[in-house]
């Protein structure tokens, strides 16, 4: 079978796999099918995350770069006689810019939602204070009419 022959063969089996499965739809009116959505996050939710995205970013950056000085030692000694060497400094290289990506990737995850967890505790305490408010200004509302 040539190449060309199983790639259609792989692309047909893709697009049949593919027409179905339907993702990223919610029934009307909502997941549950009701009018609201069914999505609930809470604070321990947003803590978890954001703590396991904290740790992988502390871990990334000790054993991510547990090999780099060793790499880069093997690089030189093998860019003395062999081509590899080079390719074996660039390899180390890219790894290094990864590994960083990586580590900006899980901050930015656990920044934003220690940023989502505050916002909303502020937010809950607004609403909660918006209603304290309703409650007392009906109460004085029901006193002035007796």
């Amino acid at each position: 079978m040539s190449f060309d022959e199983e790639w259609a063969g792989l692309k047909s089996a893709a697009s049949d796999r593919q027409s179905a499965m339907r993702l990223n739809q919610a029934a009307p009116g909502g997941g549950n099918g009701g009018t609201q959505g069914d999505l609930e996050v809470g604070h321990e939710d947003l803590a978890a995350v954001g703590d396991a995205a904290f740790k992988l970013r502390q871990r990334l950056g000790t054993d991510g770069d547990h090999a780099k000085a060793s790499t880069h030692e093997a690089a030189g000694s093998l860019k003395k006689d062999f081509a590899l060497g080079a390719a074996l400094s660039t390899v180390a290289e890219k790894w290094h810019e990864q590994v960083g990506t990586l580590q900006d990737a899980c901050a930015h995850i656990s920044n934003h939602l220690d940023y989502t967890r505050n916002a909303h505790t502020g937010d809950e305490h607004w609403i909660a204070t918006q209603f304290k408010f309703a409650q007392l200004d009906k109460g004085f509302e029901e006193r002035a009419q007796h």
